[in-house]
């Protein structure tokens, strides 16, 4: 069988999703898949495997649908392509630590095992430092993202970076869906018990889960069928029942701007950048659905570095993570390896 040569693998893996697409030199698409969360701390290392390998799976077959940088022998085209990849990089999320990093890499090889793919050169970085490159350009400014887990990320002009958060569901992530949803969790049981405020929340989170009572949500939240995607979509719930008027839900999200703020001051702080103009992007999906949260994020913000100057039209992490490869060609002077 022919080898199908690609110049680029990009894949942005988090709590919620992962996508994948391969492109040439110059950053066209030439096919993409996606997958489900590869967040090995949230997932598992066999589901994060998994998902990444189902990912890059729809890729080639997208590939291979569009013609793209192919050589397709008649005989062979019911079988599925075998590609060799200049450089793969894979942005996920849980790449928090050395030991993270060894672990990322380790699970990123073995989804690779699975697939009729080489790559001759890999790179695994995290997800917030490529979405920081693909939201900024490289330029100073900070990325705050709340989604299933919540990070900061920052980048000055001088290519120092720093970050704050993002030290996953057990022990961070605070302002996130997942946190959100948990406080909404916490709220309901204390309620319940006569130790916390009334609350409504239950009117609109049991329903959610497919429940008529505060003991199942208990059961639930100790037995096999809970998840941390589940947890974070309450904070749908959550919304809607601070736009309902719910005075516990009002407090959680005000909360959880709170939080995102106390890490976005640290990033700006540690960058310097109370004195001079920054941009600052938002991402994930608390911050795009929840109006509370975001508004009351950036009133904060402004009020602590006036500079800042907000930015709603940058890419998508995706186009960080394929900045990143396409750095790599420029770095070692490849050429188009498309064949």
């Amino acid at each position: 069988m022919a080898v199908r040569r690609i110049p680029l693998l990009a894949v942005d893996g988090g709590g919620t999703k992962s996508l994948v697409v391969f492109t040439d030199r110059q950053g066209q698409l030439l096919g993409r898949g996606q997958g489900g969360p590869s967040n090995y701390h949230g997932s598992g290392t066999k589901g994060a495997i998994r998902e990444l390998a189902a990912a890059i799976r729809e890729a080639i077959a997208d590939l291979e649908r569009s013609g793209g940088c192919l050589v397709i022998p008649e005989a062979k085209k019911e079988r599925e392509a075998d590609v060799e990849v200049e450089c793969a990089v894979f942005a996920l999320a849980g790449l928090d630590t050395e030991s993270d990093r060894r672990a990322v890499t380790r699970l990123v090889e073995e989804a690779l095992a699975l697939l009729p793919l080489q790559a001759r050169h890999l790179i695994v970085e995290n997800d917030g430092y490529a979405a920081l490159l693909g939201a900024t350009g490289g330029q100073p400014g900070i990325l705050v993202i709340s989604g299933t887990g919540s990070i900061i990320y920052g980048i000055d002009g001088h290519g120092r970076t720093a970050r704050a958060g993002g030290w996953g569901h057990r022990v961070g992530d605070e302002g996130s869906g997942y946190w959100i949803g948990k406080q909404a969790a916490l709220a309901i049981l204390r309620a319940y018990d006569g130790r916390g405020a009334d609350t409504r929340l239950k009117e609109w989170v049991l329903p959610y889960l497919g429940m008529e009572r505060e003991e199942e949500l208990f059961d639930w939240m100790y037995g096999s069928a809970y998840s941390i995607e589940t947890v974070s979509r309450l904070s749908r719930a959550v919304g809607q029942a601070a736009s309902a008027g719910d005075k516990e839900a009002q407090r959680i999200l005000s909360a959880a701007a709170d939080e995102l703020f106390y890490a976005a001051a640290a990033v700006i702080r540690h960058l310097s950048f109370h004195r001079d103009p920054f941009v600052a992007i938002m991402q994930g999906g608390v911050l795009q659905h929840e109006g509370r949260v975001r508004e009351a994020l950036m009133r904060r913000i402004e009020a602590y570095a006036p500079h800042v100057q907000w930015d709603d039209a940058r890419r998508e992490p995706i186009y960080g993570v394929i900045a990143m490869g396409l750095s790599y060609f420029r770095e070692k002077g490849k050429g188009e390896t498309c064949e």
